[in-house]
């Protein structure tokens, strides 16, 4: 039987929310600021939540445009004022900055290092590929304490516009020379692998979230629950 990932030389990642807890890591940082205003209409973690839905869905909307990249840092400030706005939060600029700058400081899941580290081992490539500008891109990696795990580190602003958009997956395979065919991209977000798929890219689907991946057109290659499941299928080809 055919192993779906036998010509995989390269593993491509998105970075947030598949290598870095996103959700967790910015509720730890909204719930003080929270307690700080008084604020107890919702959890910190439903904010989040409207936050990184908010940041999405602007970021589809600056990719659709087809006008000048908007940096993803900017993005991020719109979608935390919007946020805020809406829950009735006074605010400041400066809030709004240091809240989005805790992007750059977020833990890995517990399973991606050990996972990593095992793939390397077996002669894998490893790459992110990530809608976060470069400056938050090397912090963040550098946070996290995966950097030395990664071959190179990939910001859409190559490629002019935001993932799922075919030229973020195709420019990123020409910066790694590397064929689409011999790559497999790694997200915890169906839209992503959605993207790559299309591209001509391999996708494996991360269901940390236990949710339908909701797509039949450009179905994953694969569905694991976490790194070290996606480890054990990519180094056993």
């Amino acid at each position: 039987m055919t192993h779906p990932f036998d010509s995989v030389t390269t593993v491509m990642f998105d970075f947030y929310g598949t290598v870095v807890d996103m959700q967790s890591g910015l509720t730890d940082v909204m719930t003080p600021y929270l307690e700080g205003k008084g604020y107890t209409a919702n959890p910190p973690s439903r904010l989040v939540t409207w936050w990184r839905r908010t940041h999405f869905e602007n970021s589809m909307i600056d990719a659709l445009l087809h006008r000048e990249h908007t940096p993803y840092r900017h993005i991020g400030e719109q979608a935390v004022g919007y946020t805020l706005e809406r829950a009735g939060i006074d605010h400041t600029p400066q809030e709004v900055a240091e809240l989005v700058s805790a992007i750059e400081r977020l833990e890995p899941f517990q399973d991606v290092v050990a996972a990593l580290e095992a793939m390397r081992a077996n002669g894998l490539r490893l790459v992110i590929l990530s809608n976060g500008d470069p400056d938050m891109l090397e912090r963040g990696v550098a946070h996290s304490g995966t950097k030395d795990l990664f071959d190179r580190v990939v910001s859409v602003a190559a490629a002019g516009t935001f993932k799922p958009h075919v030229a973020t997956y195709t420019t990123a395979a020409e910066l790694v020379g590397v064929p689409l065919s011999e790559i497999c991209f790694v997200a915890n977000h169906a839209f992503d692998c959605i993207g790559a798929k299309a591209a001509g890219m391999r996708s494996a689907f991360v269901d940390r979230r236990r949710r339908p991946f909701g797509n039949d057109t450009y179905p994953p290659d694969a569905t694991v629950t976490d790194f070290a499941e996606l480890a054990a299928l990519l180094t056993t080809r």
